[in-house]
């Protein structure tokens, strides 16, 4: 339904005041969903019910007035249906003073309420038949300012239009009485799927950390964090992507959680005064009066057993590298690498480690996220982009070298993972393991397929994955 201006613009069936207006008009202005949504309205004045759905989502004490005009009636009807639902009143939780999530949820419940709208017009022929009326009447209205008639002659007035809405809304009441199981199933749809943008986001810019997706989604410009949960609740690659990003994350999170001295593996017995890895004959000599003063002394001077660790072999924590797999073969994963990608990006950011991506298939496309950090238009641009095409190992492999030829990036580990086989010429292969000496890069590579031969030849580790859920390529957030 197009936009119009009308007496009733700054009407509302709530208690708002002048900051709730012009709070929800700034939003609605950012808003490419809302603005969706108010056009494809069924109600003439859907617009101004929107607006009351966001102020009874953000507001803290929302009550909806006693009197409103009469061409208010249907909202005010539909707003204390909205707001008596279980599920609305449970969901107000974590709305209230959230612009984010009361935006969000603006979208999602006018979404779901004026599917049901149409969904009761089109199944009753009354009803059908008066909202056509109203909105012609509204139509004409607009056009000459109360004043006009219609086309068949007759004097459209305020009157008339009252009439129509107040004869409406009693049938829209006995509408919602008999549908009201329906109708809470709506808004319980309208929850849930805020809920799962408002994830998504958690998902796309939390980091590693648990808890952190809140408090790196509060560091986003809000502009920004409504264009990519519009685009989340939109587009389904969006929130694909946002989905395998939080359970890599998760993973990440895992691996990265215990202190690099924690994560040591006993593997024999050594000398030393490292308490927690005391051998338990040395706490037995402790707690014995007789050997404790001895204990003591070589404790103090390093000579007590303890259990010898070694470290995993981990890369080296310069810079990470990205060589990504984007022939054809691998559209079937795609969301799952953009998932794993975001992962691992966290992990460059919460280390504050540049990051680069190539893309590649016979050809490359490069991106560089200074110390991690991703913008908004870039998680868009990323979703956005598959090369598609055949592969060309050398391709990424040679944009690894010029790159690491770059200062920031000396010494990076570089993750290479593909999903099948390529031919790599003999000398390219002896250049690029010298190139790989003299820099002091390692390459991990994960194999999407059933042959490492050439992947073995230029790989300081290969794992064999069957997809980016497969356990071993949890080993890459070690890195």
């Amino acid at each position: 339904m197009e936009r119009h201006n009308s007496r009733y613009d700054n009407r509302s069936v709530l208690n708002t005041d002048a900051f709730d207006k012009r709070r929800f008009r700034e939003i609605f202005e950012m808003s490419s969903a809302l603005q969706k949504v108010r056009g494809e309205g069924a109600l003439p004045m859907f617009d101004l019910l929107l607006s009351d759905i966001w102020a009874s989502l953000y507001k803290m004490k929302p009550e909806i007035i006693e009197h409103v005009d009469s061409a208010l009636k249907v909202n005010k009807s539909l707003m204390e249906r909205i707001m008596a639902d279980e599920s609305f009143v449970s969901f107000r939780s974590f709305t209230r003073l959230d612009d984010l999530l009361s935006a969000i949820g603006t979208v999602k419940f006018g979404e779901k309420t004026n599917e049901w709208l149409v969904e009761q017009v089109k199944e009753n022929e009354h009803l059908h038949k008066q909202i056509q009326e109203i909105l012609e009447m509204h139509k004409q209205l607009r056009q000459h300012d109360w004043q006009e008639k219609t086309t068949n002659g007759s004097h459209v007035s305020e009157e008339n239009i009252t009439e129509m809405i107040t004869e409406f809304e009693k049938k829209l009441q006995q509408t919602l009485d008999n549908n009201s199981d329906h109708f809470s199933h709506t808004l319980e749809q309208a929850f849930q799927e805020t809920m799962q943008v408002k994830e998504g986001l958690r998902s796309l810019f939390g980091g590693i950390r648990a808890g952190s997706g809140d408090v790196e989604l509060r560091k986003v410009p809000f502009r920004d964090q409504l264009i990519l949960a519009e685009k989340i609740a939109s587009d389904k690659k969006m929130k694909e992507i946002a989905d395998w990003a939080g359970r890599f994350k998760q993973v990440a999170r895992k691996k990265q959680k215990a202190p690099y001295k924690e994560a040591m593996d006993r593997s024999g017995v050594t000398l030393g005064n490292d308490i927690e890895r005391l051998l338990p004959i040395e706490l037995g000599l402790y707690m014995h009066p007789t050997t404790k003063k001895d204990f003591l002394r070589r404790f103090v001077e390093g000579q007590t057993m303890i259990f010898e660790q070694k470290g995993r072999e981990v890369l080296g924590k310069g810079p990470i590298i990205l060589c990504l797999d984007q022939s054809g073969s691998m559209r079937s994963l795609d969301s799952q690498a953009k998932g794993f990608t975001l992962a691992l990006m966290s992990v460059a950011r919460r280390q504050k480690r540049d990051f680069c991506l190539i893309l590649f298939s016979t050809r490359t496309q490069v991106f560089t996220y200074e110390k991690g950090k991703i913008k908004t238009s870039d998680i868009v641009n990323l979703a956005r982009t598959f090369l598609s095409g055949g592969t060309d190992f050398a391709l990424p492999l040679s944009e690894s070298l010029r790159i690491i030829t770059k200062s920031r990036f000396k010494q990076a580990d570089v993750v290479f993972v593909a999903d099948g086989e390529d031919m790599l010429q003999e000398p390219f292969l002896e250049e690029f393991n010298k190139k790989k000496k003299e820099k002091a890069f390692k390459v991990l590579s994960f194999l999407l397929g059933t042959s490492t031969n050439t992947v073995d030849q230029f790989s300081d580790i290969v794992v064999m994955v069957k997809d980016f859920e497969d356990d071993g390529s949890s080993i890459v957030f070690e890195i």
